[in-house]
């Protein structure tokens, strides 16, 4: 299991969840409209979820059903 950032941290970016991760598997240039976790780095801890303002990440096997295209979206991002 990997977390998954979705839609409500498009232009938000706040990067709480930035300063939390143990792993610094959480990224985003300045131009991309949304932060990324990398899913081979990811430990599972979870510290993420809760820094979150906006409830932007989720579990891959509980992202909600209209933003289920971020779990590709967010491991794309790494194979760049």
């Amino acid at each position: 299991m990997t977390y998954v950032i979705c839609q409500p941290c498009i232009t938000v970016k706040d990067k709480s969840c930035v300063d939390v991760c143990p792993v610094d598997c959480i990224h985003g240039s300045d131009e991309d409209e949304q932060l990324f976790i990398d899913p081979g780095t990811c430990i599972d801890c979870g510290a993420c979820v809760a820094a979150c303002p906006v409830t932007a990440i989720y579990s891959d096997t509980e992202v909600p059903d209209d933003w289920k295209n971020y779990t590709e979206k967010n491991a794309e991002y790494f194979t760049k």
